[in-house]
């Protein structure tokens, strides 16, 4: 006599509220920006607007993509809002670090580029 297991179809899972998914989302970029913003007011060095938007704007997408990122690991609401707080607070040192050495980078392409292009005008007269 040959028997098979059978086995048994488990429940769909809930269907994803995008909804809540929205709502968290706005308000851990809202207290990443604030955090940023709060920060750069409390700052002893002057900050200009455009270093206070940019810092602003980094830290809602960091605290937005982190809030998405832990929902799976992380189960209790709050500390999730307090890890996308945090990552939002220290998104903006983050961002000035890249752009920092993006520019590096960029000046150093830029001043190799520079005796190839003297060299070549030398070589034309």
């Amino acid at each position: 006599m040959i028997t098979s297991k059978t086995r048994t179809m488990s429940s769909p899972s809930e269907p994803v509220d995008y909804s809540q998914m929205a709502k968290d989302g706005v308000i851990s970029s809202a207290l990443g920006s604030s955090a940023a913003v709060a920060r750069a007011l409390l700052s002893p060095e002057p900050v200009g607007f455009l270093w206070m938007i940019r810092s602003a704007f980094s830290a809602a997408v960091v605290a937005v993509l982190v809030g998405l990122a832990i929902t799976d690991y992380v189960s209790s609401y709050t500390l999730r809002l307090a890890c996308a707080g945090l990552a939002g607070f220290a998104a903006p040192e983050v961002t000035d670090f890249a752009l920092s050495y993006l520019n590096k980078q960029f000046q150093k392409k830029l001043n190799e580029e520079k005796p190839n292009a003297k060299s070549r005008a030398k070589k034309r007269r």
